[in-house]
């Protein structure tokens, strides 16, 4: 068994998945998910709660049990109880992600796991890509918003752009451990495109779409991808992934968007400069065919 503790949104929670899956595939076990962290709601200094968002997948995978967490963390002091769990469970071991950067040996560990970590880095289930884009293939209809939205995407030579802002400006602790991507950063970008892409039209996604109306507007045509109540978060990424190209901010959420585009010619500029926090090691976070900038 292969307990994974999600953690963050969507795109967090897609790694943590992802890194899961991998596992269970590896010791042909059974996957679940530990919603627990996600779920609690103790108030937390500079913290933002997230909520379960991978519903929205054809997952492999089930919900672990309140009673199966509480197993791992706290073993019953009553003697049956505890053989009653060792049998269902086994022994668990508790791995946990000591930093960003890759690590190779967690790829071959044995038996039962609890699995806490980020895991963002294509080289934890890059071999099982085939399988994870079915995984996270869409169970159900685009809202109307987002149909109109990708009859329009297909029409064109598209290129997502995508501004994360939200908390990573709002959060003064998040903000000065991750920091956002500069106007310098996107203005480059957008030249890579123009110098590489013939007629791209640039569909611009973010969380704060009015602060980028005012601050960026490409010198090509370009679609500014309004939020609307009707139109969920996920579709956002499914919109993203449509496009021929992909200029993403320092965010899971447009690296999901850019990865999930099937095509492998495609173009993909990330940030060098993932977090404020130079110490932090990002050298297996971008894959190796896309395009770092400043």
């Amino acid at each position: 068994m292969i307990v994974v503790k999600l953690m963050g949104g969507l795109g967090n929670q897609m790694f943590q998945y992802a890194f899961g899956r991998y596992l269970a595939l590896q010791h042909k076990t059974t996957l679940k998910l530990d919603l627990s962290y996600l779920q609690d709601r103790t108030p937390k200094k500079d913290f933002t709660y997230r909520n379960y968002e991978l519903d929205v997948f054809n997952l492999r995978c089930e919900i672990a049990s309140q009673e199966e967490v509480s197993a791992i963390f706290y073993p019953s002091n009553n003697k049956f109880l505890k053989l009653f769990h060792r049998f269902n469970y086994g022994k668990v071991r508790h791995i946990r992600e000591r930093s960003f950067a890759f690590q190779k040996e967690l790829m071959f560990q044995n038996g039962n796991l609890y699995v806490e970590g980020y895991w963002q880095s294509e080289k934890y289930f890059k071999s099982i890509e085939a399988i994870l884009r079915d995984d996270f293939s869409l169970k159900g209809s685009l809202s109307f918003p987002a149909e109109k939205l990708k009859q329009r995407i297909k029409e064109n030579n598209s290129v997502s752009l995508h501004l994360r802002r939200g908390d990573f400006v709002n959060n003064a602790c998040i903000n000065q451990y991750h920091g956002v991507c500069s106007l310098d950063y996107y203005q480059k970008a957008i030249l890579y495109i123009h110098n590489h892409i013939n007629n791209p039209t640039f569909f611009i996604f973010s969380d704060d779409i009015d602060w980028v109306k005012s601050n960026l507007a490409p010198d090509a045509p370009h679609v500014f991808v309004q939020s609307d109540p009707l139109k969920k978060n996920h579709e956002d990424m499914y919109l993203m992934s449509l496009c021929n190209a992909h200029i993403i901010a320092n965010s899971s959420f447009s690296w999901w968007g850019a990865w999930l585009n099937p095509d492998k010619n495609k173009k993909v500029i990330a940030p060098k400069k993932w977090f404020n926090d130079p110490s932090v090691d990002i050298s297996d976070l971008i894959p190796e065919n896309w395009i770092k900038i400043e």
